[in-house]
């Protein structure tokens, strides 16, 4: 039969992860790093997913396709379920890994290290649009896994900002975008820098860092920072 059916341009795709949280009937995936249909049947052809992705790699088409069944969807969405009990997501990310590291030899010098922390909350859900840390501030967005990966975060990237934190995999996406482009509209911010892991899902934070500046219409020097699963500044760029 001919329907309605989401269509991937897998050459755009960059594997955030974003269209496959929005999908409620599980029809996306990400697979080897890039958004896959996993099934005809699991699409029901209304596109929720495409307002997610920040690539345009998502379309409605019309096409011969297997008729979108609701019983499979649900029988699909309990192993999903399943699944997640024993892995987080679908995202490359999730995947175990050991990270080796030489020993310390010799003697550890004790050396008092101090906070370079300025203000509280940090969880970006939670802080005030109006808070007076944010007003002239060089903000710092940054993912939550990544102070645990880079050794030298504080000294390196907290010294001299305002910290707010959040996951783009876990957290609410859209919401984000929402509070964010409240407080570039609010808080006239020198600069805004944007730390995150390598994986591909963790990526979402610069887009909806992308996606706030957009909507406030204001400019602000934006910093992106990839940090490695193993704990190194792998690509420091400014967005345009």
């Amino acid at each position: 039969m001919r329907r309605n059916i989401i269509e991937i341009n897998e050459e755009k795709c960059t594997g955030c992860g974003l269209c496959a949280t929005a999908c409620a009937e599980g029809a996306i995936a990400i697979i080897d790093g890039k958004a896959k249909l996993v099934s005809e049947i699991y699409c029901d052809g209304l596109g929720a997913c495409i307002g997610e992705c920040p690539e345009d790699a998502l379309t409605i088409t019309v096409r011969d396709a297997e008729a979108f069944d609701e019983v499979a969807v649900e029988e699909h969405l309990k192993e999903l379920t399943k699944e997640e009990e024993e892995r987080p997501c679908g995202c490359p990310g999730t995947m175990a890994r050991e990270i080796k590291r030489k020993a310390n030899i010799g003697h550890r010098h004790e050396i008092e290290l101090q906070s370079e922390l300025t203000n509280w909350p940090i969880q970006l859900r939670l802080i005030s649009p109006n808070a007076p840390a944010l007003k002239g501030a060089d903000l710092l967005l940054t993912a939550d896994c990544v102070p645990f990966a880079l050794a030298d975060f504080h000294p390196r990237f907290v010294s001299g900002k305002t910290v707010v934190i959040g996951c783009p995999k876990l957290d609410d996406a859209g919401y984000y975008v929402e509070k964010l482009t409240e407080i570039i509209k609010n808080a006239g911010l020198k600069s805004l820098t944007v730390v995150h892991m390598e994986v591909p899902c963790c990526s979402g934070l610069t887009m909806i860092a992308e996606k706030a500046l957009s909507a406030s219409g204001i400019n602000v020097p934006v910093q992106d920072v990839t940090i490695s699963i193993s704990g190194e500044v792998l690509e420091s760029v400014e967005v345009a």
